[in-house]
């Protein structure tokens, strides 16, 4: 059974870590309006390598965080490369 101090622990962690989550969000979010496009397809790239590596690391190895900083570091890499890429491709 779930004691009545635990559960009013919970709310209370609630209660100040969303206003600090959201306020994370907005400062994070708001850094990325004077990147470069290179800039942001570098940090969305990283950020969608690191989401698909901690999944894969989790079913291949069993250790999300192996796998979320080579997702990472992959996903950044491709990201920052797209645009010479596709430079190069339309023959600019």
């Amino acid at each position: 059974m779930i004691s009545g101090n635990f559960v009013s622990a919970v709310a209370d962690r609630r209660r100040w870590l969303s206003p600090l989550a959201l306020a994370f969000c907005v400062v994070a979010l708001g850094g990325c309006a004077n990147m470069s496009p290179t800039g942001q397809r570098a940090l969305s790239g990283g950020a969608i390598g690191a989401a698909g590596g901690a999944v894969l690391g989790t079913v291949a190895a069993g250790n999300p965080a192996v796998g979320a900083a080579v997702g990472g570091a992959v996903g950044a890499g491709v990201g920052a490369a797209l645009p010479s890429i596709e430079r190069t491709l339309n023959g600019n």
